[in-house]
């Protein structure tokens, strides 16, 4: 049994204990505990973004979705294979007005325009189309974006996890996003102005996840094209700082993906098509595009505009159209274009 001599003599030992603990755990400010609370949620959000961008490229997965933007609706049916060694297989059929269809193998494109006997054949340059969201990281996308993890709900029969992605700043929309808790495919996006009103939304309304990959349809019908008129347009890199521009806006999180230049068609039918460059810039959901044309010969008119989360910004500058496209606030392609810089080559 314990003596009372040795019950004192431990006292101090367990006091001065105990005051350790108290101190480790006083050290733990809330300030900290909230800023490791936020960390974790952070980590956790960017890893479902990850997996969305994943489930996009390698689930097999077959349905319907809808695009809604105000009173304009058009639904779509999709078809995706992913085949081991052999890459991705999709179909993209138009459900509303004129049919149209998309088959793609990996990076390339046929866009069949059946009205006109009409087979249009590129490149893939555009890898965000629903149910993919993003080409950058979940971590990337985050540096310009808070993420809120709303909990579970449930679209077109499965269940998914909720996201919401707050702009830091006034320069870019916010995001709502349902993914399937099982595969992380994106099952339902929203963009949101600075009220929470939607202002477009692209939904799956039914959608089969992991069934076989079907891709003998598709490549057959890549293949089998006679009967139709084939167009390539002609579609190439450019480097538009050798050009003389330089387009270096201050906006966080945006930054240039790709230059490319498509021939326009002249109003006159005899004169040469006219050159115009396009730079896209991302922030990892939003994209700002910016074309550059000739004016000389062009009816353009200023201007701005706007449908859903999508604006326009037509200006002139010197000799020059400038055109912005984005789904960002009208102050975004402000900025934008008050940064745009010219200065001939040699």
């Amino acid at each position: 049994m314990q003596t009372l001599r040795s019950m004192r003599a431990a006292a101090p030992r367990q006091w001065a204990a105990w005051l350790l603990c108290a101190a480790a755990l006083l050290s733990v400010s809330p300030r900290a505990a909230f800023a490791q609370a936020d960390a974790a949620a952070r980590q956790q959000a960017a890893g479902w973004l990850d997996r969305i961008q994943e489930a996009a490229r390698r689930e097999n997965y077959e349905g319907v979705f809808v695009y809604q933007r105000g009173n304009f609706v058009q639904s779509s049916r999709i078809e995706h294979y992913a085949v081991h060694a052999d890459g991705e297989f999709e179909s993209l059929e138009s459900l509303d007005g004129q049919p149209r269809k998309i088959l793609r193998h990996d990076d390339d494109l046929y866009t069949f325009v059946p009205e006109r006997h009409l087979c249009v054949v590129e490149k893939r340059f555009n890898k965000d189309s629903f149910p993919a969201l993003t080409s950058e990281s979940g971590a990337q996308v985050l540096s310009v974006y808070d993420p809120k993890l709303l909990g579970s709900d449930r679209v077109a029969g499965l269940d998914a996890q909720v996201i919401e992605l707050d702009p830091k700043d006034a320069y870019r929309f916010a995001y709502k996003l349902w993914a399937d808790a099982r595969t992380g495919l994106l099952l339902r996006v929203q963009t949101l102005d600075a009220s929470g009103q939607v202002l477009e939304q692209v939904a799956f309304t039914q959608v089969r996840v992991g069934v076989p990959p079907e891709k003998a349809s598709i490549a057959a019908g890549m293949r089998n094209t006679s009967g139709w008129t084939l167009v390539r347009p002609p579609v190439s890199p450019v480097d538009m700082e050798a050009q003389g521009w330089r387009i270096a806006p201050d906006v966080p999180g945006f930054h240039e993906i790709r230059e490319l230049r498509r021939p326009m068609e002249a109003r006159d039918p005899k004169a040469p098509p006219i050159p115009v460059d396009q730079a896209v810039f991302s922030d990892g959901l939003s994209t700002i595009s910016v074309f550059v044309e000739p004016a000389e010969g062009n009816s353009r008119k200023a201007g701005a505009g706007s449908t859903g989360a999508t604006h326009v910004l037509v200006t002139r500058y010197r000799d020059y159209w400038i055109t912005l496209l984005g789904e960002v606030p009208q102050a975004t392609l402000q900025r934008f274009a008050s940064a745009i810089e010219y200065k001939a080559t040699q």
